[in-house]
């Protein structure tokens, strides 16, 4: 059941859960989150990122993430995660994705507001909700580099009193918020500060506060974030390792004369994406 961004977010915030929102760049994983989803009976949001246009084009994935939206009995959100051009938001409208971030947090803030303004106002005309981003987790989408933590100074936090004007400013549906997290495999515990959760929050007049990087962080500190007001929180990367281990355990238990099949291999890796993402999905919508 396709529903838009700002739909998929009141669900949360009347249920006071976070929804997953999973990147698909392959047919492989938006199978995984559909069939999670549909066996848990929870919200999604399934995204792609242009930072995975080396897997698949979003010309040809996107109307597949439409289509399997339009099967499910859940309500799902199709969503464009990191565009950082409004081309690529205006692209992803034209597919009818229910909801866009732009982001322009590399930017300065001036640029960046006016940006996302543009962006909100191209997201009306097709009912679609806007998310954005104000400050840095240091390293992109793509989880590239090898700092994390506290040792990465790119960082910087959201300011909650700059998050009051920028979302005054460009009437975005959500923000993406820095307060610890990092893209890609943390390799050193994570130190969240979920007061800057808090904060935007009260300042923003409850806006839908995204958490980004969520791949690694323990279940108490998302149950403590999704507390403290996070709303959506994006989740790709244990699921891809999840799918690449279950595919090298399959390769591993052949002997040398048993042929290795992809179709067997692929099988096993939905799966595996599926028993990882329905783990993450119970943990967001705090379910023991």
């Amino acid at each position: 059941m396709l529903v838009t961004l700002k739909e998929i977010l009141k669900i949360a915030e009347e249920r006071k859960i976070a929804v997953g929102a999973f990147n698909a760049p392959n047919l492989e994983s938006l199978q995984a989150v559909m069939r999670a989803a549909e066996e848990l009976q929870l919200p999604v949001i399934i995204q792609y990122a242009p930072s995975h246009a080396y897997c698949i084009s979003l010309d040809e994935i996107g109307p597949l993430m439409m289509t399997y939206a339009k099967q499910v009995s859940v309500p799902v959100c199709v969503h464009l995660d990191h565009g950082e051009t409004l081309e690529q938001v205006q692209k992803a409208l034209d597919l009818g994705f229910t909801g866009v971030m732009y982001d322009g947090s590399t930017l300065p803030y001036e640029e960046n507001a006016a940006n996302t303004k543009k962006a909100v106002e191209l997201a009306k005309k097709t009912g679609a909700g806007v998310e954005a981003e104000l400050g840095s987790m240091g390293r992109r989408e793509s989880g590239a580099g090898d700092r994390t933590g506290a040792e990465d100074e790119t960082k910087i936090y959201t300011d909650p009193v700059q998050a009051k004007r920028f979302v005054a400013e460009t009437g975005v549906d959500a923000l993406a918020c820095s307060f610890g997290t990092t893209h890609g495999i943390y390799l050193t515990e994570p130190r969240l500060d979920f007061s800057v959760v808090e904060r935007v929050r009260e300042e923003c007049s409850g806006i839908s506060v995204v958490m980004h990087g969520g791949s690694g962080v323990s279940k108490e500190d998302f149950h403590k974030a999704v507390h403290a007001g996070v709303r959506k929180i994006n989740y790709f990367t244990y699921m891809d390792k999840a799918a690449g281990t279950a595919v090298k355990e399959y390769y591993a238990s052949l002997d040398e004369k048993q042929p290795a099949f992809y179709t067997e291999a692929a099988l096993r890796a939905i799966d595996a994406m599926k028993e990882n993402v329905k783990e993450a999905m119970k943990t967001f919508a705090l379910i023991d």
